[in-house]
């Protein structure tokens, strides 16, 4: 999927224009146009005191030395000096008056990134390597500061000066000025088509980077299991191929950049060396002056800094339009709709569809539980042939009640959890809490109604109590010493710090079952109505699970819950049972009920092949419990 990405974005490349990439910039530059503006024009003012130097030299040639009058030197002198410092005063403030307008556009832009990642659906992580959009956060941020800061600036300040170079050589001498200007078609042609292959090597080599961030970050996340398994060579190798494969983009690079450079110093020089030529017959014939001779060179060597770096210049401009590319693939990947951004009204067609749903499910805010109505899902990578995940959900869960999900490895128990809180979209049906569909209630609202504790615990480099207060902000000291009771987390209080311990990235100063006691106690801080825990037992011992589960229960008990199950110590914390089974619900009952009646249970809860009913068996939701 990644080499197929790579392989879409670089077509991108080629066809994009590198002038229009940048251009996106202009939003965010908009805010230091003045600064942006006192740069170019302090840079423009220093190159053009360059090129009056050689006025000045020719006049010094052809006056006080030809004279042999060394009272009329001083002055030009002077004023050379005076040239000079202007220059080095105009560059000075050219700089100064950018770098911190640029530092805080860039942090801006890193802001928005962050935020924009924050807001995008789990199916859009899923698809993405994290050292891809660790690259985008630094690498490519850096890269666009500086366009910004100096090549944008040169880009303008060089093609003005050459423009008043080429005017001052044909006031100086025309003929001398078509020799050197002689280069200037075949520099055209060669330079746009080093910026059409210059564009594709460089989005090629940045995306390298960002692969070669994934694998660095994989390998110390998963430094355990590689020395666990002796894998750690072939890692090492893995690291190794990749960073073989950026060392030949980047020498790819430099080969063009070379290639490119060659012919611009080149071309011009052998120019200039014609010019001379011509320049020194005719000073001999009486036909140019010297110090006209000596102010042309002058000007044409003065020129050459611009020239030269042209190369360099549109080289950097591309790096920079690549990495606005980048940066704005995220900022452009479109958002789910979010109910709270639109109005609370809804179509007169709208209300008639959703009627019934509603009268079945009851009036929106009733004591209702949670319900899933005809919900379809399937991940948007899927293939078409495929059949949906979750094909056609119909399952209540009642106000106050406790429901175990099971089903096979594979089922989709997970998914469907993941839908009720909208890490993932359902694509068909309805889901509703309390009556009111999750759809239409802005995330904010449904992520505080809709705690999660997930399978595999996420913690943060972060103090204990800040992990777990990620449930719930606002909850106070007692609040968070009950659900670490609740979790069993009592191993809390002999860490360094206690609530205060800095837990380390990832958590993994903590073991598995402690892990996982943190996440449970952050997903019941808040006393949340509604609760989904996914086996979040699995890596507890007998002893502790046991503990957890007799404080779980009154938890449980004043909220609506879902926990994904898969052994029975688990389940028997249900108050009804749930199978799923082909992307539907195939029996809901009590434990016992299900035991006695559902073949495809007692296999789940056995692991044997359970021999038919004599009979079909489907237990209604309204079967006795």
């Amino acid at each position: 999927m990644a080499e197929n990405r790579q392989d879409s974005e670089l077509t991108t490349a080629r066809r994009r224009s590198t002038v229009r990439s940048l251009l996106r910039l202009w939003p965010y530059a908009r805010a230091v146009r003045g600064r942006l503006l006192v740069s170019v024009s302090a840079a423009t003012l220093a190159m053009l005191s360059t090129l009056a130097v050689p006025v000045v030299l020719g006049r010094i040639v052809d006056g006080p030395l030809a004279a042999h009058d060394l009272d009329a030197l001083w002055p030009p002198v002077g004023l050379l000096l005076l040239l000079g410092l202007v220059e080095a005063a105009l560059f000075y403030t050219r700089r100064v008056v950018l770098s911190r307008p640029l530092g805080r556009l860039e942090a801006a832009m890193r802001a928005d990134l962050y935020a924009r990642l924050q807001r995008l659906p789990v199916s859009f992580h899923d698809r993405w390597g994290s050292g891809q959009m660790l690259s985008r956060a630094t690498t490519d941020m850096n890269a666009m500061r500086i366009f910004l800061a100096f090549p944008l600036v040169f880009l303008v300040v060089n093609s003005v000066t050459l423009l008043a170079g080429a005017v001052l050589m044909f006031a100086q001498d025309w003929r001398l000025a078509l020799i050197l200007l002689l280069p200037a078609a075949p520099l055209l042609v060669l330079t746009r088509r080093f910026v059409s292959e210059f564009s594709v090597t460089a989005r090629l080599a940045q995306d390298q980077n960002g692969d070669l961030a994934t694998v660095v970050e994989e390998s110390v996340l998963g430094i355990r299991v590689l020395k666990s398994f002796g894998r750690h060579r072939s890692m090492a190798e893995h690291f190794r191929a990749q960073s073989h494969r950026l060392r030949r983009t980047e020498l790819s690079k430099a080969h063009q950049l070379a290639k490119l450079w060659a012919v611009i110093v080149g071309l011009p020089e052998i120019a200039l060396g014609c010019a001379l030529a011509v320049g020194a017959y005719l000073v001999a014939h009486d036909e140019l002056s010297a110090g006209t001779l000596v102010a042309f060179l002058s000007t044409a060597l003065a020129l050459r800094w611009p020239v030269e770096s042209i190369g360099w210049l549109l080289a950097y401009a591309n790096e920079a339009a690549t990495a606005t590319d980048r940066f704005f693939e995220v900022i452009d990947e479109p958002e789910p709709a979010d109910p709270a951004a639109t109005t609370t009204a809804t179509t007169a067609t709208t209300a008639a569809a959703t009627t019934a749903a509603t009268a079945a499910a009851g009036a929106p805010g009733t004591p209702d539980g949670i319900r899933f109505t005809g919900v379809r899902f399937r991940y948007p990578d899927a293939p078409d042939d495929t059949p949906d995940l979750l094909a056609g959900i119909d399952l209540h869960v009642r106000s106050g009640e406790t429901m175990a999900l099971v089903g096979a490895t594979g089922s989709g128990k997970t998914t469907l959890t993941a839908l009720l809180p909208r890490l993932y979209e359902a694509t068909g049906g309805r889901i509703t809490l309390d009556g009111r569909d999750i759809a239409e209630l802005p995330r904010q609202e449904l992520r505080e109604l809709v705690a999660v504790a997930f399978e595999e615990p996420t913690l943060f480099s972060a103090t204990v109590r800040e992990n777990v207060l990620m449930g719930a902000p606002g909850a106070d000291d007692r609040q968070l010493a009950a659900a670490l009771a609740t979790a069993q987390a009592g191993f809390v209080e002999r860490l360094p710090d206690g609530v205060e311990t800095e837990v380390g990235e990832q958590g993994l100063s903590l073991s598995g079952g402690q892990r996982q006691r943190l996440a449970l106690a952050r997903a019941v801080v808040g006393d949340p109505p509604f609760l989904v825990l996914d086996d979040p037992l699995s890596a507890l011992d007998v002893h502790t699970e046991a503990l957890v589960e007799r404080a779980l229960r009154e938890v449980l008990g004043s909220t609506t819950a879902l926990v994904v199950a898969h052994r029975p110590s688990t389940v028997l914390l249900a108050d009804r049972v749930a199978v799923l089974a082909d992307g539907r619900i195939e029996a809901v009952g009590t434990h016992q009920e299900l035991l006695r009646d559902c073949p495809r249970y007692r296999e789940l809860m056995s692991g044997e092949a359970a021999p038919a009913p004599e009979r079909p068996f489907v237990l209604e939701e309204g079967s006795a419990r």
